[in-house]
């Protein structure tokens, strides 16, 4: 087993180790963020055919030559055409069609004048007056103008947004095949620890860890099954992990290290699993133990997280190992935070050897700039500071020092913190 990874070789042999799961169909209108597992192709045209881009009148525009507000041209109004329905026959010399937005164009007709260049009359042999003179095919959708027969449409591996599944109804596809969510067994694990409404008196510790991890795996779409809170002892911590064993991953919070009371590891090993490597050179987080079980070196499943049991720790390791295997898992391309640019608030420093991830918040200065400032206490036991930070500042293994107004790497945690403002247009 290997031990002392950078954060970078640990990432890698995660990945490598994760495979992508298979599809299943959902209705369309539940696939909101999944991930495509198959290619679509269209098979009909859109639109069917040419149809009005507006409310109005479809007219010749051999009739309307010069029609202008001071020179308007009166046509003959004989039919309409609603949207869904179609024409009683072709337009002749001098005629007009009242027309509405999506309804087909009728036969003879060459452009569709807006309602609000007319002046129509009402009833019996009715008329309307053309105040401008169109442009060839002026407010006409063509006939496929969006799709034809045959176009390949959404690739495989497109993430689904509210864009692609209006697309995929109005194809009529009321169901799609998406990759799995993985099933995530989360365990908790330590006789210190009580659940958050047991009574935290004489040294014990409100297990929230199963809480932040749990929500990180709904964020993404996972699907979290609690295994509940495993006391040190061999056969309980035994009994928990076996109810696991039909997840995707095991994501334990219970200790994978080398303490007399760690016995989460000897457990895990009688059970069939086989820990690739203890320890990735990272604060906070550095105790993180990954695995899995099975001989595939592609596909371990259930692969097998140890974090580390201080809150934060456990919450920034989650956030760098298991959410990407996740998002692999669920067929995403894209697995890692978005990263960005800013500017550092203050001076930072710490000892040369690990990276280090600061809790900041994000603000943009008056000139646009992004402006990243420290949370505060960086302690791996202090989750208010998580809870205020909008993202992750990367201070490299290297350094030791980062000077106030340096240009530093931010994972991005909180969208939110590049809103409240207003576009200009």
């Amino acid at each position: 087993m290997r031990t002392g990874l950078t954060v970078s070789e640990a990432q890698q042999a995660i990945l490598a180790a994760t495979p992508v799961l298979g599809a299943e169909t959902v209705g369309t209108r539940e696939a909101l963020g999944r991930v495509l597992a198959e290619p679509v192709q269209s098979d009909r045209t859109l639109p069917p055919a040419d149809c009005s881009a507006m409310d109005g009148y479809a007219v010749r525009r051999a009739d309307l030559a010069g029609a202008s507000e001071a020179a308007p041209i009166e046509l003959a109004l004989v039919f309409e055409v609603p949207a869904g329905g179609r024409a009683e026959r072709s337009l002749e010399a001098g005629e007009a069609a009242r027309i509405f937005t999506g309804a087909p164009v009728p036969p003879g007709a060459d452009a569709v004048v807006r309602q609000e260049d007319t002046r129509a009359d009402a009833g019996p042999g009715a008329h309307v007056r053309i105040l401008v003179e169109p442009e060839p095919r002026d407010h006409i959708r063509d006939a496929g103008e969006d799709l034809l027969a045959g176009d390949r449409v959404l690739e495989a591996g497109t993430v689904l947004r509210p864009a692609q599944l209006g697309l995929l109804a109005s194809l009529g596809r009321s169901v799609v095949a998406v990759h799995q969510r993985p099933r995530v067994a989360i365990l908790s694990g330590g006789d210190e620890l009580v659940e958050p409404d047991g009574d935290p008196s004489g040294g014990k510790i409100v297990s929230s860890n199963s809480y932040t991890l749990a929500a990180q795996c709904r964020e993404l779409g996972a699907e979290p099954v609690y295994l509940g809170i495993a006391r040190d002892d061999p056969g309980d911590i035994e009994s928990h992990l076996r109810a696991g064993l039909r997840a995707d991953c095991i994501v334990s919070s219970a200790g994978v290290s080398v303490g007399d009371h760690d016995h989460v590891r000897p457990v895990l090993e009688k059970l069939g699993c086989k820990l690739d490597f203890w320890g990735v050179l990272m604060k906070p987080g550095y105790p993180l133990a990954f695995g899995g079980f099975g001989d595939d070196p592609s596909d371990r499943r259930p692969l097998v997280f140890g974090l580390p049991g201080n809150p934060v720790s456990a919450s920034v390791t989650f956030d760098q190992f298991v959410r990407p295997a996740l998002r692999r898992m669920m067929g995403f391309r894209n697995v890692f935070r978005p990263t960005v640019r800013a500017r550092l608030a203050e001076e930072l420093t710490k000892k040369a050897g690990r990276l280090h991830f600061v809790r900041v918040t994000l603000e943009r200065s008056d000139d646009g700039e992004l402006v990243a400032s420290s949370t505060g206490n960086q302690s791996s036991g202090v989750l208010t500071s998580l809870s205020l930070a909008q993202g992750l500042l990367v201070f490299p293994a290297e350094e030791d020092r980062l000077a106030a107004g340096a240009s530093v790497v931010v994972q991005v945690l909180d969208e939110d913190a590049f809103g409240g403002r207003t576009p200009g247009f």
